[in-house]
């Protein structure tokens, strides 16, 4: 378990950041930029669940869990003995709840803008970061099979809640998607 006594440490304020191995590496460099960007799909994933319903809520609250065992995944160096690595069951829990929120919308027959009521507009935004994170993760070129599929369906798992949420709305009375509509100002 984790213990900080105190918040501030003064280690980072050359600025370097420590990893699980006890290694210290720059905090410009491709691993903790990819912490990062997770790190802020998390907090983003945090403002949605103020407002979507509840069932979605709790979806989410372990999404952030997983995201924090992601962020340790990032951090520790390939090779280090029992550590906390994101695993291929923890992926298949994001596809099953795909499946289970998709079963409620109607397939898509148009592009589907970021939009909608504020929960909706939330996960969007949770959505966007999460790819951005995928990319900091391909870019640092040491991320495991397993964390690179967690995020990629984080990433559409968002995706569906959105639409989900805008289908249901927070009481039941969500307005649907908002479509793209090609040209539609020329």
């Amino acid at each position: 378990m984790v213990r900080l006594n105190r918040i501030y440490t003064r280690t980072g304020d050359a600025g370097t950041t420590g990893l699980v191995d006890g290694s210290r590496v720059s905090k410009a460099g491709p691993v903790p930029v990819a912490m990062g960007e997770v790190d802020e799909a998390n907090a983003c994933v945090g403002l949605a669940i103020a407002r979507v319903p509840a069932g979605l809520a709790r979806g989410l609250r372990l999404i952030q869990n997983e995201l924090f065992d992601l962020g340790a995944d990032l951090a520790t160096p390939a090779g280090v003995e029992g550590a906390l690595r994101i695993v291929p069951e923890q992926v298949l829990r994001l596809e099953a709840a795909i499946d289970a929120l998709n079963a409620d919308l109607a397939p898509l027959t148009s592009f589907v803008l970021p939009a909608g009521g504020n929960g909706a507009g939330e996960l969007h935004l949770a959505r966007t970061v999460a790819r951005r994170a995928e990319r900091a993760m391909v870019a640092m070129a040491g991320a495991s099979a397993p964390a690179l599929a967690y995020i990629n369906r984080l990433s559409d798992y968002l995706f569906v809640a959105a639409r989900w949420v805008n289908r249901v709305g927070p009481d039941g009375d969500g307005a649907g998607d908002v479509l793209w509509q090609p040209g539609a100002t020329r």
